[in-house]
């Protein structure tokens, strides 16, 4: 049962003659919100993995009823109900599911997916399942997120080396421990491939393969944990790299450096006692240093600086200096949306381009948000009763950021390109976005991770800021305000 316990006593709510209920799944507008827009990812996951097929059986129904007996300690598990789903339907709901592409990028406060009932007997099905469509704020969430890191990565990387050139590698998901399930790592492991191909998440990689049809969604690389580098002992670090260089002579390797001392790891070991042996690999055997500690930016700089002393550096056309291409670092520790800013900018303030430092990511990642990140809701705008239709909503007295849509809605591209809901069934069906991906049991539309990342990719005037104040600021507010 996908549902929570509340949802079972609903339907004895409902005003009578009920049989229609149409509710909506929305990003709500939040003013001071850094996410203008978000990505939308992850329903036809959970469409394959709970709603496919019949999902209603006789086991499963006697079950539920002994099961919320003794939780309610009164009979209010509606079985015949139930029941009726598995003769008349053979147990397959009667659900209508429309949503957008996935992979699409849409301002908050918009339609993203909408739920119906399609045989009238069942119109509490609709927000029966309202508890597991509702988690799908978790990789829209994490989507949002990765794209809003490869905004900040493409355009210091734009600034500083003229192309974005590896860009879908720069961030790397080191999530998988700091998140609380399974389940959690493979969806928000799967989020974040919809705009990297570099993760350590093997989770994630198969959901890609199995509900997304993607082979191989992402890529990693050998590398040192502490634990392989002190079980050498403290006095024989210079060992312990030296045997992972030995052990993976072509393809980059990555190596943690901060396990005693960075700087002297740098300066001492990379840098004079193993010099020759990093200088002998080539661009496609790098030798990746990896600092874990102490404050990101202060330490990065001072770690490439003491790395030029030692190997030197060159100019790249855009007149930042780039490492020898047999070495680069990667900063995995502390990382979230203002860190990478801040190293960024600050490397470039001491003249060095961001080609020289991909960065790891974990919680800020996969596990430091909430519904709350992106205001996720799911709530009813529409009903039918006594074959007649009516436009439903919500507008608490006490926050009105929290008032809901009014009537069906769809999804349009208005005449000046923007994307705009359209409510009280006023929209033409011509124009309607939103696709219908689940009905009746069966998934209409299946995606690959390929069309969902296109969707996704950055648009040129995200990579180039060469828009003009003025227009970045009308195209902001427009996102923000939205249209009324």
């Amino acid at each position: 049962s996908r549902s929570s316990t509340a949802s079972i006593t609903h339907y004895k709510q409902y005003p009578p003659n009920i049989s229609n209920i149409y509710s909506y799944f929305e990003c709500r507008r939040k003013k001071g919100s850094q996410f203008s827009e978000v990505v939308f990812f992850g329903l036809q996951y959970l469409l394959k993995k709970y709603l496919l097929g019949q999902v209603v059986t006789e086991e499963k129904i006697q079950e539920a009823k002994v099961f919320y007996q003794m939780h309610f300690k009164q009979a209010v598990f509606d079985e015949e109900s139930w029941r009726k789903i598995l003769e008349k339907h053979d147990g397959r709901l009667p659900i209508r599911i429309k949503a957008i592409p996935e992979g699409t990028i849409i301002p908050r406060g918009n339609v993203l997916f909408t739920v119906e009932n399609t045989d009238p007997e069942f119109y509490w099905l609709t927000n029966y399942i309202e508890t597991m469509l509702l988690q799908m704020w978790y990789p829209i969430t994490v989507a949002t997120i990765s794209r809003e890191f490869k905004k900040i990565l493409a355009k210091h990387l734009k600034a500083t080396s003229g192309s974005l050139e590896g860009l879908d590698l720069k961030l790397h998901d080191f999530g998988y421990r700091g998140v609380s399930s399974q389940e959690s790592a493979a969806l928000g492991g799967a989020a974040h491939l919809v705009n990297f191909c570099s993760t350590d998440t093997v989770a994630g990689l198969l959901m890609a393969q199995r509900y997304y049809s993607c082979p191989m969604a992402g890529f990693s690389i050998p590398a040192a944990e502490h634990s392989t580098i002190i079980s050498w002992g403290r006095s024989r670090e210079k060992e312990a790299f030296e045997r992972v260089l030995e052990q993976f002579p072509s393809g980059p390797v990555s190596v943690v450096s901060d396990s005693y001392d960075i700087f002297n790891a740098c300066k001492n070991i990379w840098g004079d006692k193993l010099k020759e042996r990093v200088m002998e690999r080539s661009q496609d055997s790098c030798l990746v240093i990896r600092p874990d500690s102490g404050d990101p930016a202060e330490t990065l700089i001072e770690v490439i600086k003491i790395l030029e002393e030692c190997f030197g550096c060159s100019l790249n056309v855009m007149g930042y200096k780039v490492l020898p291409s047999y070495l680069r670092i990667i900063q995995g520790d502390g990382i979230d949306l203002s860190s990478v800013d801040e190293i960024l900018q600050k490397l470039a303030d001491e003249g060095w381009s961001a080609e020289n430092v991909v960065f790891g990511c974990g919680s800020a990642l996969l596990q430091k948000l909430n519904r709350d990140t992106l205001n996720c809701a799911f709530k009813c705008s529409y009903v039918e009763s006594n074959g007649k239709g009516m436009d439903v909503y919500k507008q608490p007295v006490t926050d009105p950021s929290k008032g809901s849509k009014r009537g069906r809605l769809s999804l349009r591209r208005n005449s000046d390109g923007f994307l705009e809901t359209i409510e009280k069934g006023a929209g033409k069906p011509e124009e309607d976005l939103l696709v219908t991906v689940f009905e009746n049991g069966s998934l209409v539309l299946d995606y690959s991770l390929e069309e969902i990342r296109k969707n996704a990719r950055l648009r040129d005037e995200e990579v180039n800021p060469t828009l003009h104040n003025h227009e970045q600021e009308l195209l902001h507010n427009h996102i923000i305000n939205g249209i009324h």
